[in-house]
């Protein structure tokens, strides 16, 4: 009971746990609350949340891994559809939601408990092992239905405590986030990190560059947020000396859930004398790399493999590359304790993920430095572009055009080309939309800066590009992507 969570068990006293906006819970009131709903669950194999972000959300995904249940976390955006896809796939004896909280009618057939943060029970006798499901977390499919994640919870105690070696994390540190909480990031990263830990989390409901300077202000000592959200903040910085104090004050300003463009990494370093840094996973992984508190914050890296995480770079044959280089593309492979168990229900899928001895097959491409720092250049699928006998990764021009001033936003994908087999098309948000810059300018912008063969040969204007929920562009919803 006590392996995820050791400070709700000890003597937690008056220390703030979790806040949400003006509401919040010490460790005693949480053990009380999460207690509750861990008695009333106990038994049951899978419970969903309504993972609103709220203080509610909290309480119930901690109740329910104290009583050795399954939580599976719903997206309160998601449609009807994708909602019966994973009602009927993970079959959740209830759901758990704050009071007041409407539920969309797919779920009207299932038994409704209301998380009560004033209720209050003794913690219950969870018997979980270490091998036992956590989380069943769907990923959002490029193709086909959404698929569960099972995540054990020998995987979410051994990230977070390797995160806790790279980052130096302990019980003294307060964070500060304004992300979902029905991803890994969020919720398992943002929320159980913090509390594993025995340290406080302030969650900002909706992000808001105000509501950041403010927490940073006023005691948090780390930020989790998306590159979008830091991009926020970059275009807010100049305009803005309170901001750039409180990020100066940060302990650790930590991105992650996409790449965060180099052009914002370094707007954020001028104004606060502060380095964001990266790390890198994913929802069957967890986390698989990180830059080191204690290293160098090297702007477009993702850092180096987290303890106990074996990582390997293989070309398209399955053999692994001997030698890193910092220019010769793989797909990453991970194996170690914090991979998931299987996706649900799809034996099939599962095995197809793994290779013979273990590894995962994560479908991102790569390029490892010779001191093992990994750079992640996109997805296998749709940013891997093969151009003139050239394997060229959608993401490092992504950041060159990124840099130029007339760019605002800025996705990069291959189509075919009859001479080149694929050629390289940018896909520009223009910071003026009035006076866009020229397809061969930007062409001779990345030239410069790259190498001829990654100029893109066709450039294509947007209002805005399609983003998910966590701010990663959808490459599939381009008009010709």
């Amino acid at each position: 009971m006590s392996l995820l969570f050791p400070a709700l068990t000890e003597d937690p006293g008056e220390r703030v746990a979790l806040r949400f906006g003006e509401r919040s819970l010490t460790y005693a009131r949480l053990a009380a609350a999460a207690g509750a709903v861990g008695r009333r669950v106990a038994g049951r194999e899978r419970v969903a949340v309504w993972a609103t972000p709220e203080l509610e959300t909290a309480v119930a995904v901690v109740g329910v891994l104290l009583a050795g249940v399954a939580a599976v976390p719903l997206n309160p955006r998601s449609g009807e559809k994708e909602l019966g896809h994973i009602l009927a796939d993970s079959a959740p004896s209830l759901v758990l939601a704050a009071p007041g909280a409407e539920l969309p009618p797919v779920l009207a057939a299932l038994e409704r408990v209301d998380v009560d943060v004033r209720a209050t029970a003794p913690l219950p006798d969870g018997h979980a092992g270490e091998e036992d499901p956590a989380l069943v977390v769907y990923t959002s499919g490029t193709t086909g239905p959404p698929k569960g994640a099972v995540i054990p919870r020998r995987a979410v105690a051994t990230t977070l405590d390797a995160l806790a070696d790279a980052w130096q994390w302990t019980g003294d540190d307060v964070l500060v986030q304004g992300l979902p909480l029905f991803h890994v990031h969020g919720l398992v990263l943002g929320v159980l990190g913090p509390l594993r830990r025995g340290g406080a989390v302030r969650h900002l409901g909706r992000f808001g560059t105000e509501g950041v300077a403010r927490e940073l202000s006023t005691g948090a000592t780390m930020l989790f947020a998306v590159p979008t959200m830091y991009h926020r903040i970059a275009e807010a910085l100049p305009g803005d000396p309170a901001l750039a104090k409180a990020l100066a004050g940060a302990r650790l300003l930590v991105s992650g859930s996409a790449a965060l463009p180099v052009h914002d990494h370094e707007r954020i370093a001028a104004a606060t004398g502060r380095r964001v840094i990266e790390r890198y996973g994913m929802t069957e992984t967890l986390m698989n790399t990180s830059v080191r508190a204690d290293g160098e914050a090297r702007a477009g890296t993702v850092g180096v493999p987290l303890p106990g995480v074996e990582l390997r770079l293989v070309e398209e044959d399955g053999t692994a590359l001997t030698a890193y280089d910092g220019e010769t593309v793989g797909e990453i492979q991970v194996r170690g304790p914090n991979l998931f168990t299987e996706y649900l229900n799809r034996p099939d899928a599962t095995a197809a993920a793994f290779t013979a001895d273990g590894f995962f097959r994560t479908g991102d491409m790569a390029v490892r430095d010779p001191d093992g720092y990994v750079r992640i250049v996109g997805r296998k699928a749709t940013d891997l572009i093969k151009s003139g006998g050239y394997k060229i990764g959608a993401g490092e021009i992504e950041n060159a055009l990124l840099e130029h001033p007339g760019v605002r936003e800025a996705a990069v994908t291959g189509e075919p080309d009859a001479d080149l087999g694929e050629r390289v098309v940018a896909w520009i948000v223009p910071a003026d939309p009035q006076s866009p810059p020229g397809a061969e300018e930007l062409a001779d912008h990345v030239a410069r800066r790259l190498a001829p063969h990654k100029r893109p040969r066709a450039v294509r204007l947007l209002d805005a590009l399609p983003r998910n929920d966590m701010g990663k562009i959808m490459k599939r919803a381009l008009p010709h992507g």
